[in-house]
C-alpha cells in the first residue's frame, strides 16, 4: 500500500494541472505569478513534490479557482495523513499509542484484518504482547512502562466477547511460526487462538502451506467497516478512507478468505504447531 501513497499525490497533482490548463496558464507563467521556481509547478503536477496549503490557494488564486480551495486543501491533508511515521506514534509511548487506538476499536462494528508474520495485535496473549513490546522499546529507544503498554492493548480484547462487534481475521501458516518471548510465550499464544476459533463473534482463519496461492501473502493490514484500510511497516503506517482503495482491499481480503481454512482445520494447523514447539523444547 506504500505505492497507494504516491498515486494519491499523482491524482492531486493531475487536478491542479487541470485547473491550470482551465485557465490557460503554462508552467512557466504559473510559476512566475507566485514567484515560484520554475521547476515548481511541474514537479507538484507530476507527483514529485508535495503540494503545501499555501501553495494550494496561490495556485488557485493565479487560476481564478478560489472556490476550488477548501475541497483542495481537504484532500490534500487527508494524503498527509495516509502516512504515519511509526517513531512519531511512539513519541508518547506505547500506552498512549495503544490506548489512542481503542476508540477506534470499540466504534468499529466489523474489523477485518490479515497477518503474515504474527498474529494480529488484538488476538495476542499478555506473554506475546509483552514480548512485542518490548522488542519496540530496545528498537526505538523507548523508556515508557511496559506493563502499562501491554494492559492497554489487552484492553481490547474484551471486544471480542461482546455481540456488538464481529471480527474476522485470515493468518498465513507462517504467522505461528515467530517466537516472541520464547517458547512457552508462543505456547500461551498458540492456546489463545485455539480458544478465540470458538468465539461467536469471531471468524478465524489460517491460509495451509502447500496451497496453490490465488494471491501472494503481503503485508498485514485492517479494515474497519468499510470506511478504512489500515496497514503497518517497520517506519510507519499507512491509512486510506479513499472509497476505491478500501473496496479493493476488502476484495483482497476476500480472496485471502477463500484460500483459509476454518474450525477443526485451523485448530488442526495450531494442535501442529503446538507439538512442533513441545519437541523443541524438550531437544534444546
Amino acid at each position: 500500500m506504500t505505492e497507494q501513497v504516491q498515486a494519491a499525490r499523482t491524482a492531486f497533482g493531475d487536478r491542479l494541472r487541470n485547473i491550470r490548463k482551465d485557465a490557460r496558464l503554462s508552467g512557466r507563467k504559473l510559476a512566475a505569478l507566485n514567484n515560484w521556481h520554475f521547476t515548481k509547478v511541474s514537479k507538484i503536477e507530476h507527483g514529485r513534490q508535495n503540494a503545501t496549503e499555501d501553495d494550494i490557494r496561490a495556485w488557485c488564486i493565479a487560476c481564478h479557482s478560489e472556490e476550488q480551495i477548501p475541497e483542495l486543501i481537504a484532500t490534500v491533508r487527508d494524503i498527509a495523513q495516509m502516512w504515519e511515521l511509526y517513531r512519531h506514534s511512539l513519541r508518547g509511548g506505547q500506552k498512549r499509542l495503544q490506548a489512542r487506538g481503542t476508540p477506534l476499536y470499540k466504534a468499529t462494528k466489523l474489523i477485518r484484518a490479515y497477518e503474515s508474520i504474527c498474529p494480529p495485535g488484538i488476538l495476542q496473549s499478555p506473554s506475546y504482547v509483552r514480548a512485542v513490546m518490548e522488542v519496540n522499546a530496545s528498537m526505538f529507544g523507548l523508556t515508557d512502562d511496559i506493563d502499562t503498554a501491554v494492559e492497554a492493548r489487552l484492553e481490547r480484547q474484551e471486544l471480542l466477547y461482546s455481540s456488538e462487534h464481529r471480527y474476522s481475521f485470515v493468518i498465513e501458516n507462517g504467522a505461528l511460526a515467530a517466537i516472541m518471548g520464547g517458547v512457552d510465550s508462543l505456547l500461551e499464544q498458540l492456546d489463545f487462538l485455539d480458544t478465540v476459533t470458538s468465539l461467536p463473534s469471531v471468524s478465524f482463519g489460517i491460509i495451509p502451506p502447500n496451497v496453490t496461492r490465488k494471491i501472494f501473502p503481503g503485508e498485514g493490514f485492517y479494515i474497519f467497516d468499510d470506511s478504512m484500510a489500515r496497514t503497518s511497516t517497520f517506519a510507519g503506517r499507512i491509512r486510506t478512507v479513499e472509497p476505491q482503495d478500501v473496496a479493493f482491499m476488502i476484495r483482497t481480503f476476500r480472496s485471502l478468505q477463500s484460500q483459509a481454512v476454518y474450525g477443526n482445520k485451523a485448530r488442526a494447523l495450531i494442535s501442529q504447531r503446538r507439538r512442533e514447539l513441545e519437541q523443541l523444547r524438550t531437544t534444546s
